[in-house]
């Protein structure tokens, strides 16, 4: 049984994912307004009381790693590290923008993921598929809405971290070119964390809980 731990911004998730059986058994999503210390470790138990599971089959344990907030960071780090050294689980970190285009990855069109940085910024990653093989193209940047539209030279898909007034500037820049995705289908879903991280626990490549990090853009 493999839980899924994401804390990275102020939308926060868990998932249990049977890995045997090939399912989702339980998620919570929600919006959490820099509480994540208070709220994640009840809901976690809730979660596992709820699908009657035990600590003890946790077989494996995936975080959301960044980037995101350094605070929320942390406590989901702290977290799955915690267990997964309690209990000698398996631990691996998946990046948070990886989670956010996961859900569109059918898509033609390049994806552009976004979280929000603060101060007007956002936190991005570029997604495609080339020559039928799907991912990340170039690395994780931190960007304005207008420099990051200024760069956009076909359409393509932005979804993630992106309020009302958000898309209604990306779609004033870039006209025809940009596809919004709507908010329901924006959602940072920490059952598709629970999916990347099995596929990489699955290939046997996990991380030492001593050396695994968050991903910051910028200093704290």
């Amino acid at each position: 049984m493999l839980l899924a731990i994401d804390t990275a911004t102020r939308m926060a998730g868990l998932a249990l994912y049977d890995e045997e059986r090939g399912r989702i058994l339980g998620e919570e999503t929600w919006h959490s307004v820099n509480n994540h210390t208070v709220e994640l470790t009840p809901r976690l138990a809730r979660l596992l009381e709820q699908q009657r599971i035990q600590p003890s089959e946790l077989t494996g344990v995936v975080v959301s790693q960044g980037p995101g907030s350094f605070t929320g960071l942390r406590i989901g780090l702290s977290l799955a590290k915690g267990l997964a050294l309690a209990a000698a689980l398996p631990l691996t970190g998946i990046p948070t923008l990886d989670v956010v285009a996961e859900p569109h990855k059918a898509q033609s069109l390049p994806i552009c993921a976004l979280i929000q940085a603060g101060r007007g910024r956002f936190a991005v990653g570029h997604y495609s598929r080339q020559r039928g093989r799907w991912g990340r193209r170039g690395a994780f940047r931190i960007a304005t809405l207008p420099s990051l539209c200024e760069g956009v030279t076909e359409p393509t898909l932005f979804c993630g971290e992106l309020d009302a007034k958000a898309a209604e500037q990306i779609r004033q820049h870039l006209g025809l070119e940009a596809v919004v995705a709507t908010p329901a289908a924006s959602v940072r879903r920490a059952a598709y964390l629970a999916e990347l991280g099995w596929a990489r626990l699955s290939r046997g490549s996990f991380d030492d809980p001593a050396q695994l990090s968050p991903i910051y853009l910028h200093h704290p």
